[in-house]
């Protein structure tokens, strides 16, 4: 890979990235959720069929509990004691973001406030195929937990012999989550959208997925909520000489391997060190299992950029926006009040972006396609709702009242205007 200066770089490769605008994809999206409302669980059946090669007719949708029991005892206790440091760390930063509700009295008797509530069914869709992922479902469950949602529904593609991978189960379990059902696809997420019978509707959908997760999550948004739309896992190192080429090499590949269209971008004032981590990622890409995911990433999507300096760096990671930013600089602390759009911030060699992935704490799923200059990881706010409290009292409406009339007629709601005149305070 060519070391390239920002005057010699095409930024448009590296930013903005979407796959959620192709017609065709948009059509046939279209048509499964359409098939999905106008025929229920039927519907549901015949395309985890078509998309899964399994039918799951004879078992049904839903994972009874006698498979929960069998799949604790698949999996070994060193998974078990991980994944329950690991929902532990989740549960604790996520109880740091719990908010109350407030009222706010008046000297003139009035009450103002706002009831912050959690949305009581929503669903969390874990992908399934090719990899699966137990980290998504803690990432996904515990903030719900945290908000007080009741009902937490997950929707995961079955293998082929119609089960779900043993280590999602369990993580399920441990999670929280209220019902599990094996159906993946725009049609999982036109089920919990719409409803087929068999699954009840949600009120908020969040996970990530697929391009036709994507897509389905798009056009339900409305009948329900979304968190967001997700895209391609993307990781920004800003480094100085004080870097470990073999380290940062093992980082960019960490989400090279997770998608052909991820991207992995390395930016420094040091040429040097800049050249050295190209020539060990060429080295680690041979070592990978997953080297033709990542190739095909590193060669399309990656990039090692030369800057001036640390400074003009920042300010090229703050216009990418990156879902994982790693600040690999001898005092990333000092360069933390410059952050401005990242999903996640790494502050220096100790904390790779997997530790964010797996067990640290805070939420794995966030924002990509330059989406964090606008949208914030999953969090506990995602699972609830605000409501506004308005209590005024007769001295209140008598001082305001005219105010409220004058304004109502200068918009000709009449009707609005009378509506506190009625109370003949003036």
């Amino acid at each position: 890979m060519e070391i390239k200066t920002l005057e010699e770089l095409d930024l448009t490769m590296l930013t903005r990235k979407s796959y959620g605008d192709d017609q065709l994809l948009e059509h046939k999206v279209a048509e499964i959720l359409s098939e999905i409302k106008k025929e229920g669980d039927s519907a549901l059946y015949a395309l985890t069929e078509k998309y899964d090669g399994v039918d799951l007719r004879p078992s049904g949708l839903r994972v009874q509990a006698e498979e929960l029991v069998k799949a604790y005892s698949q999996v070994d206790e060193e998974f078990l004691a991980a994944l329950r440091l690991a929902k532990e760390n989740i549960t604790s930063y996520h109880e740091k973001q719990k908010r109350t509700s407030w009222l706010d009295a008046k000297e003139d008797g009035s009450i103002l406030g706002q009831l912050l509530l959690p949305l009581k069914r929503v669903g969390i869709y874990v992908p399934g195929g090719t990899a699966a992922y137990p980290s998504s479902v803690l990432m996904n469950a515990v903030p719900a937990v945290v908000a007080g949602v009741e009902e937490i529904v997950m929707v995961s593609p079955p293998r082929k012999d119609g089960s779900l991978l043993p280590e999602v189960l369990v993580a399920a379990a441990e999670a929280g989550v209220t019902e599990i059902y094996k159906v993946g696809g725009a049609q999982a997420i036109a089920a919990l959208a719409f409803g087929t019978g068999e699954i009840s509707p949600v009120d908020k959908i969040t996970g990530p997925g697929n391009i036709y997760v994507t897509l389905a999550k798009k056009q339900v948004f409305g009948t329900v909520d979304i968190d967001m739309l997700a895209g391609p896992s993307e990781i920004l190192i800003l480094a100085d000489e004080s870097a470990q080429p073999e380290e940062l090499a093992a980082d960019l590949l960490s989400q090279a391997e997770h998608d052909p269209l991820a991207s992995s971008i390395l930016v420094s004032p040091d040429r040097k060190m800049l050249e050295e981590t190209v020539a060990e990622v060429e080295r680690q890409l041979k070592l990978l299992p997953r080297q033709d995911i990542a190739r095909a990433s590193w060669e399309t999507y990656g990039a090692a950029i030369l800057v001036k300096d640390l400074a003009e760096g920042m300010s090229l990671a703050n216009q990418i926006a990156p879902e994982h930013f790693e600040l690999v600089v001898k005092e990333p602390y000092s360069w933390l009040g410059r952050v401005r759009n990242a999903g996640a911030v790494f502050l220096g060699r100790f904390s790779p972006e997997p530790v964010g992935d797996y067990f640290a704490g805070p939420n794995h799923v966030l924002p990509t396609g330059g989406t964090a200059r606008f949208y914030s990881p999953l969090n506990v706010d995602t699972f609830m709702k605000k409501v506004s409290v308005i209590s005024y009292s007769e001295k209140a409406l008598q001082r305001d009242g005219r105010h409220i009339a004058h304004l109502a007629r200068k918009e000709g709601l009449e009707a609005h205007a009378r509506a506190v005149e009625a109370r003949k305070l003036w």
